[in-house]
């Protein structure tokens, strides 16, 4: 709305400073091959593909290269026999001594895989560049690094391509204007590459970038080309199975209700519970009453109606997001879904996935975990083994904090929820009980989350005060857990931002805001981007290195994903044994903490048997 109310002349007067460059066009092979000859002889080259979409098939029409201060070159593919050009110029993509750098080079990479071609000599990528220096930012698009690092407008996609409805392909545009905004995109990337090396140079974040994140791009991009199987078949008979069960909670929440309503309006089921019911009203909202989960929660134990209608809401999100969501998701050809890994999204560092997220499939339950069933190895000839970092951010805070009876834990194999539970409840280990167990696997998770004695209460159904005082003994055993927490604040405050293991960065402006809200969340955040950062920092290491081992000793088996702590191998049977040793072994000394770090592993026919 705002765009709308500014005069179009001021919009022209500061677009002034975009300037239209030159570019050589290659439309054929001779053309091509000159062009070989210039990077082979500079060694260096700034590459962007331009493809009709995302997906790993979506066809190539062309690519702005850069290799020097002067020229720039667009190659029109749709003029020139791709097989012919891409089988020249493999030389020099597979030439590890002539360094590449593009902007999202993962894009290129699955590109290139295409063509049966491993891009090698990754040198520099300036969205993850960015992400490192401000992973705060959210948007990392080349048209937002370009005003920041070279005060230039140039166009973004959604300026040529448009968005939403009207949103066109790029084999709508003419190739000119094609060829000007890939150019653009090369010539910023090779400018801002050395600006942007140097400040990575003086954040101590050169390794991190170099051996860590770059080389992740290379993995990322072959666990997206090679999938993850999905037995279609069994993901429909599970989708009949949720529609029956669905079907018989909805009969039973009728009998409860005594009428026929629509269970999915939040104003109907509130009439229902507590008009008709009378049930005790918990929340109110400016609609009406409150129906979401907290609320029935409350009620659990009040009418057995509630029940059902908690397992109606799971039924029905599992079964529109997990399995009609997934059968939309399956590749025709491969039958497998390409999940997209994403190494510039969260602020700790983490990896996420989305299309589909298989971070987020349910584990929790017995009727979410069956989704994990249809996931299975592409043939019979193969097995899938799972690996698990066993309490990984306990362990880091043990590190970190240096807190000596924690890291006793770690070193002597005891379990660490009852370790726990036996120092804040003064018990002998002996006399623990599950629900001290169960409280004390709260407060463990809670203190690398920051947690209030407010969100502990809520989590373990106490009163504040009892809350408070877990906590209190926590700490009061855990002392240099403490200092670290109290110093992780002081020291973020004053530096302005935390750090994990391998100088990753959180930048936390909230440290000095004047809100208390705002403040606490900052403190929170300062204590747990260590941990969950630093954890992160260790998953991308073992990932590199169990995906490099696995080429270097040609073997079958394959990296095909990665959740939150957890990699797994679809793996050749005939190197299973193989397989885990190396997986075990690269995890378990991917970095080196002051406590020892555990796997455990699983191996199974399907996710859900290797769980």
């Amino acid at each position: 709305s705002f765009l709308n109310n500014i005069d179009s002349d001021v919009i022209t007067e500061n677009d002034n400073n975009k300037v239209k460059l030159d570019y050589i066009l290659v439309e054929n092979m001779i053309d091509a091959k000159e062009l070989f000859e210039k990077i082979n002889k500079k060694q260096e080259l700034v590459i962007k593909t331009v493809h009709e979409d995302a997906s790993f098939k979506g066809e190539v029409l062309g690519m702005a290269i850069k290799y020097n201060d002067e020229e720039n070159y667009y190659v029109d593919l749709t003029k020139i026999d791709q097989e012919e050009f891409f089988s020249e110029f493999r030389e020099i993509l597979e030439n590890d001594e002539v360094k590449k750098t593009s902007h999202n080079i993962k894009e290129e990479i699955i590109v290139f895989r295409r063509y049966d071609i491993d891009l090698k000599g990754i040198v520099f990528d300036t969205m993850i560049a960015q992400y490192l220096l401000d992973p705060s930012q959210g948007n990392y698009e080349l048209d937002m690094l370009a005003k920041e690092y070279l005060k230039i407008s140039i166009s973004s996609e959604e300026d040529i391509l448009g968005k939403g409805k009207k949103k066109k392909s790029f084999s709508d545009l003419e190739t000119v204007d094609v060829a000007d905004f890939y150019v653009d995109k090369v010539d910023s990337i090779y400018k801002m590459r050395f600006t942007m090396e140097k400040i990575i140079e003086e954040q101590d974040m050169t390794e991190l970038l170099y051996d860590v994140e770059l080389p992740l791009a290379t993995v990322l991009a072959d666990m997206e080309y090679r999938g993850f199987t999905v037995d279609k078949e069994q993901l429909e008979e599970l989708g009949a199975e949720f529609d029956k069960k669905i079907e018989t909670l909805t009969a039973e929440i009728y009998e409860y209700s005594e009428m026929e309503f629509n269970i999915n309006s939040p104003k109907q089921l509130g009439d229902i519970l507590f008009n008709k019911l009378e049930l005790p009203v918990i929340k109110k909202t400016k609609t009406g009453y409150s129906t979401n989960a907290e609320v029935l929660e409350k009620l659990y134990d009040i009418h057995p109606i509630i029940e059902k209608i908690i397992e109606y809401r799971q039924i029905v999100k599992l079964k529109s997001t997990y399995v009609d969501g997934l059968v939309n998701l399956i590749d025709k050809d491969t039958h497998k879904v390409h999940s997209n890994f994403n190494q510039t999204i969260t602020t700790t560092g983490r990896i996420s996935s989305t299309e589909p997220n298989l971070q987020n499939i349910p584990i929790k339950t017995e009727e979410g975990r069956k989704i994990r069933k249809v996931f299975i190895p592409s043939s019979k000839e193969y097995t899938l083994v799972d690996a698990d970092y066993s309490q990984i951010e306990l362990r880091v805070l043990a590190h970190i904090s240096d807190d000596p009876k924690l890291k006793e834990a770690f070193f002597t194999n005891e379990d660490i929820h009852t370790k726990t539970a036996s120092e804040v409840f003064g018990v002998p280990l002996e006399e623990v009980t599950s629900l001290m167990r169960s409280n004390a696997k709260a407060v463990n998770f809670g203190i690398i989350y920051g947690i209030s004695d407010f969100g502990l209460s809520k989590n373990l159904n106490i009163s504040r005060d009892e809350a408070k005082k877990y906590i209190d003994n926590y700490l009061a055993n855990y002392k240099q857990v403490k200092e670290f927490m109290e110093n992780i604040v002081v020291d973020g405050k004053k530096k302005g931002y935390v750090d994990t293991i391998l100088n990753r960065k959180r930048y936390l402006p909230e440290l000095s805001s004047r809100n208390f809200n705002i403040r606490s969340l900052g403190e929170r955040l300062a204590m747990n981007t260590p941990i969950q950062g630093s954890a992160a920092d260790i998953i991308k290491v073992a990932m590199v290195k169990v995906y490099d081992e696995l080429k270097s000793r040609k073997l079958n088996s394959n990296l095909i994903l990665q959740v939150h702590d957890e990699l797994i191998i679809e793996t050749d049977r005939d190197e299973l044994e193989e397989v885990k040793k190396l997986l075990k072994d690269i995890m378990e000394s991917a970095v080196k903490l002051s406590v020892p770090l555990k796997v455990d592993m699983e191996t199974g026919d399907s996710w859900y048997d290797t769980k």
